[in-house]
């Protein structure tokens, strides 16, 4: 019988995740690490503390050339892009024609093209809208010889200012391509943790040899996907396809802030009307903080109750907070339950257990902003 299970991909550090005791799994196609030897909740308490070292080349890297990329990328995305300056980046939605979220990315202008991370769950599908829906003086390369790497903490400057001394001076959601240890890298200063820190593209064939490097100094660890996803949760951070996705509007996921005066203003991207319409009148829902009370964690797909018993929405991300030492999540809820200090129950495990809707993050940001 022919075996019809697509192999995994690897990216350039999978030899070094092995040789450092990772646990891999599958995530987005790929193989990747979802923690090491030091656990979950070690490696999360030391990004926070020190410097992590994360491995996220499955995710899409996308150049865009052309006289048109500005205009073009604009019709497919809420935020003002002409006003991002070079050397900057920007977190914007990939919108559809009915509100809802393609993807969510981050843009950054480079001088001569736009630079583009998507997630690694949906880089092909972002690609096929991109070439659909892109027109013309706008040509579109997928970047598949770098890997990326996040090193995230509050020693992460520090220790990449050893091999790079201008990276002292980007400010948070600032780019440049700067040589590292010798390596020609693109540098944004910018992550998914919460912390102050650095994602770093590097040519596939230098990544280990870079990844050894900033592993062999004191403050860093390898973290893996797990301590990840509870470093986003704690900041109060989306993940698509849990938080965000196709059924939710950026209105409704508490995104309004990527939406620029200009483009509230002028619209001319996908589902403007409806995401406009939510803008001026209210959405009928709002993704929230949720502090359920005692120990037991909430997990996705949680129902929300109010006092009377009645469902008014649902968690899609939960799980413990390890710097707030308790459970923590993020969910749905109707809009006039949205207020933080409002008093819900959870079903978990067909009990109801009191939670508190909160203000987001539940650990504070602490980007470097200069």
């Amino acid at each position: 019988m022919a075996d019809h299970q697509t192999e995994l991909l690897k990216t350039a550090l999978y030899d070094l995740h092995i040789e450092l005791g990772a646990k891999m799994v599958p995530f987005a196609g790929y193989d990747m690490p979802v923690q090491y030897p030091l656990g979950v909740k070690g490696e999360h308490l030391h990004t926070r503390a020190k410097a992590g070292l994360f491995d996220v080349s499955h995710m899409g890297q996308v150049r865009l050339t052309g006289e048109n990329r500005v205009a073009e990328l604009e019709k497919l995305v809420p935020g003002d892009i002409a006003i991002l300056k070079q050397g900057r980046t920007r977190y914007s939605t990939f919108t559809q024609d009915d509100g809802t979220i393609l993807d969510d990315l981050m843009i950054t202008n480079a001088g001569d093209s736009l630079f583009l991370v998507i997630n690694a769950a949906c880089k092909d599908d972002d690609i096929v809208h991109m070439r659909a829906n892109l027109g013309d003086g706008v040509s579109l390369e997928e970047i598949d010889d770098r890997a990326l790497m996040a090193l995230q903490g509050p020693e992460a400057a520090n220790v990449l200012a050893r091999f790079a001394p201008a990276v002292a001076d980007l400010k948070f959601m600032s780019f440049a391509e700067i040589d590292i240890a010798g390596i020609a890298c693109f540098v944004t200063r910018s992550g998914y943790t919460g912390e102050d820190g650095y994602e770093i593209s590097v040519p596939n064939d230098r990544a280990e040899e870079l990844a050894r490097k900033l592993l062999a100094e004191e403050e860093v660890e390898a973290i893996g996907l797990g301590a990840r996803d509870s470093l986003r949760l704690e900041a109060g951070l989306c993940l698509y396809g849990n938080d965000i996705g196709t059924t939710t509007t950026p209105v409704e996921g508490d995104l309004n802030w990527i939406i620029n005066k200009r483009r509230r203003e002028e619209g001319g991207f996908k589902g403007a009307d409806v995401i406009l319409d939510q803008l001026a009148n209210g959405a009928d829902r709002k993704r929230v903080g949720i502090q359920p009370e005692g120990k037991a964690p909430a997990r996705e797909h949680t129902q929300i109750l109010n006092s009377d018993g009645e469902e008014i929405g649902e968690i899609t991300s939960g799980g413990f907070g390890p710097t707030v030492d308790g459970p923590i999540a993020m969910g749905y809820v109707a809009i006039e339950f949205s207020e933080p200090g409002t008093k819900v129950d959870l079903m978990v495990r067909g009990k109801a257990r009191p939670a508190e809707v909160v203000a987001l993050p539940f650990a504070p940001h602490r980007y470097f902003r200069g």
